[in-house]
């Protein structure tokens, strides 16, 4: 972090007198100094219809108390013009952060480069854990940075997995970095901080309130190179991460669920709308890294050796009889070709093993263990 700039307790004030994402505040930082705005609001020329809150809240504000706070907790204040702020948060417009308090030790602006954004339900379904779990655990081992937002469900499974593969991961929270919401996150917290980060608009010892957590979402959409939802009912507020990630051109994935499962009937719908398929850490990197370098392997099944098999070769064996030999005028006849095709197209599949002949005719040759007629 730089030195306490003006600058930057003017903006740490701001952090505490308005709500993240106001686009009045945003707008007048745009034309001017953050330290004109904080003085054209103590003089009531703002022109802001709420400056005369921001005025009431300017007397108990004390930004030096809440710099002093995130030192104490390993944290900082990142302000635009940092050489750590990342700023793909600009896309935001003048709904961008006009600040964020970190308390981690990783480079923001550094592990927001290759990151993802996981989320999903609160309420989440065992399925929908292990799946994030995974994604986490999974994208870290590719050196992806999970973002998520530290709640129950999936945004827990999401920062677990990436725990677990000693990754990357970043909280964005909708209350002070030195709390833990919900309470009972408190170790994972500790740990995020630890190895990762944890972020927010609002200042040390902020509480959360229910706009924050909506808010907050908008961050995480911007800060990341695509977002994946996981679990996600009609109502869900982790769609609201989506809706902005699409808003911003950033890639909208989904992972399917059970059809008659609520907890993916937003995610079902998403998928319905344009957002893109996904079933693994790989192809998730696909959609969100470098065009033609990050690709996914295609899917393969069991590999069956008639697959490499011509066509007519293929039919012949088809004409072969499971229970018991036949002559090679009677496979041709059943194949529909002629016996000189039939005999080539044998010899070489008794080459190969497909087929034996014996005294009674041609017979098919049965993996060891395979029932006598199973087919084939």
């Amino acid at each position: 972090m730089g030195g306490v700039t003006q600058d930057r307790v003017a903006r740490a004030l701001l952090s505490y007198l308005a709500e993240p994402g106001d686009r009045r505040i945003g707008g007048l930082l745009r034309r001017h100094p953050a330290a004109d705005v904080v003085a054209m609001i103590r003089s009531g020329t703002s022109g802001l219809e709420t400056e005369d809150r921001y005025r009431v809240r300017l007397a108990t504000a004390r930004p030096e108390q809440h710099l002093e706070r995130a030192a104490e907790v390993g944290g900082r204040l990142l302000v635009p013009g940092d050489l750590e702020w990342p700023r793909q948060l600009d896309d935001l417009g003048d709904a961008a952060p006009w600040a964020l308090w970190v308390r981690g030790t990783l480079d923001l602006r550094l592990t927001a480069l290759r990151s993802v954004a996981v989320v999903g339900a609160r309420a989440s379904t065992r399925y929908g854990e292990r799946v994030a779990s995974q994604l986490g655990t999974d994208l870290a081992e590719s050196g992806w940075a999970v973002v998520s937002g530290g709640a129950f469900g999936i945004d827990k499974a999401a920062h677990l997995g990436a725990l677990a593969a000693r990754g990357l991961t970043c909280a964005v929270l909708a209350c002070g970095v030195d709390l833990a919401y919900p309470p009972s996150h408190d170790a994972l917290f500790a740990r995020i901080a630890a190895d990762g980060l944890l972020l927010s608009e609002v200042p040390p010892g902020s509480a959360p309130h229910r706009t924050r957590f909506l808010v907050r979402n908008r961050v995480i959409a911007a800060l990341t190179r695509g977002t994946v939802v996981v679990e996600a009912a009609l109502r869900s507020g982790s769609l609201s991460t989506a809706h902005e990630a699409e808003r911003l051109g950033r890639p909208v994935l989904g992972v399917p669920g059970p059809v008659t499962s609520e907890q993916s009937r937003g995610v079902h719908r998403a998928l319905r709308n344009g957002a893109l398929l996904v079933t693994s850490a790989a192809e998730v990197v696909e959609a969100v890294g470098g065009i033609g370098v990050d690709l996914a392997p295609e899917p393969s099944g069991r590999v069956d050796p008639r697959d490499a098999l011509d066509p007519l070769a293929a039919r012949v064996l088809d004409a072969v009889p499971v229970q018991r030999p036949a002559t090679l005028e009677s496979v041709a006849r059943t194949a529909g070709v002629t016996p000189a095709e039939t005999s080539a197209a044998l010899g070489l599949m008794e080459l190969s093993g497909f087929v034996r002949c014996g005294p009674e005719g041609w017979a098919l040759n049965r993996p060891a263990g395979r029932r006598s007629g199973a087919p084939g």
